[in-house]
């Protein structure tokens, strides 16, 4: 009897004849090559994955390069303060030559030019000057259920839905409530306007210097409750104004 029988070798007897069992165990089993992977990797093959693994992540990054950065939350802008205007930027005269691009470019949307006589009527100006752009802008609030606001002027330095934050010429920055509020505002003619500017302090500019024929518009803040870049394509009506 023999020890230690090989199980291949019993189940091929119960299949095959003994002699036939022997010859397909020595020749498929105990005479099988057997073909042993090296211990040490194919130098060729670890280059080729490494390949491989580099075009991935070029691939990738290209595709991150494409696409469009993810916009900040209104709580993200808050926290890095993207809007707050520093101490170090309330200085009034910064805003001065913001005041003057906000002159040319209010007289361009209402057709004035120097050396030429125009002629502005409420009616085609209104609509204009509601989806203009208020950002440099001098204000002066006449009238306001907040009494402590009346009389403040300064240059818009933020418009915002419901508020305009002004630079006065005390180097203090307001935030104006639009409800309930009435603001002034001046357009001068633009010959002659560059001499006054230069010789006289804007912040104290009254009405009678601006120079004669000067346009003065009133702005109720009740009704201008957008922002400027809602504006720009709104299509304003004209309604009754309930706080007249």
């Amino acid at each position: 009897m023999e020890a230690n029988p090989h199980v291949a070798l019993d189940l091929l007897k119960k299949a095959h004849p003994p002699e036939t069992a022997s010859a397909i165990f020595t020749e498929k089993v105990l005479h099988k090559p057997l073909h042993l992977r090296p211990t040490s990797p194919d130098p060729n093959r670890q280059d080729a994955r490494a390949h491989r693994r580099l075009q991935r992540l070029r691939k990738k990054e290209k595709a991150k390069r494409r696409q469009k950065p993810k916009p900040l939350s209104a709580k993200e802008k808050r926290i890095a303060g993207i809007y707050e205007i520093s101490k170090e930027s309330q200085k009034y005269h910064i805003y001065v030559p913001l005041y003057r691009m906000w002159l040319d470019y209010i007289w361009e949307i209402l057709g004035m030019v120097k050396g030429k006589q125009t002629w502005v009527t409420a009616q085609a100006a209104g609509a204009k000057l509601a989806s203009a752009d208020f950002h440099g802008a001098k204000l002066m609030v006449v009238r306001s259920k907040c009494v402590s606001t009346v009389g403040l002027r300064g240059i818009v330095v933020r418009d915002t839905k419901f508020t305009f934050q002004i630079i006065n010429a005390k180097n203090e920055l307001k935030t104006i409530p639009k409800t309930h509020t009435i603001f002034r505002f001046q357009i001068p003619q633009p010959d002659g306007v560059d001499k006054i500017l230069d010789s006289v302090k804007i912040s104290d500019i009254s009405e009678d210097e601006m120079g004669p024929n000067t346009l003065i518009f009133e702005l109720h803040g009740s009704s201008f409750e957008h922002r400027a870049i809602d504006r720009a394509t709104k299509k304003f009506k004209q309604r009754n104004m309930t706080e007249l």
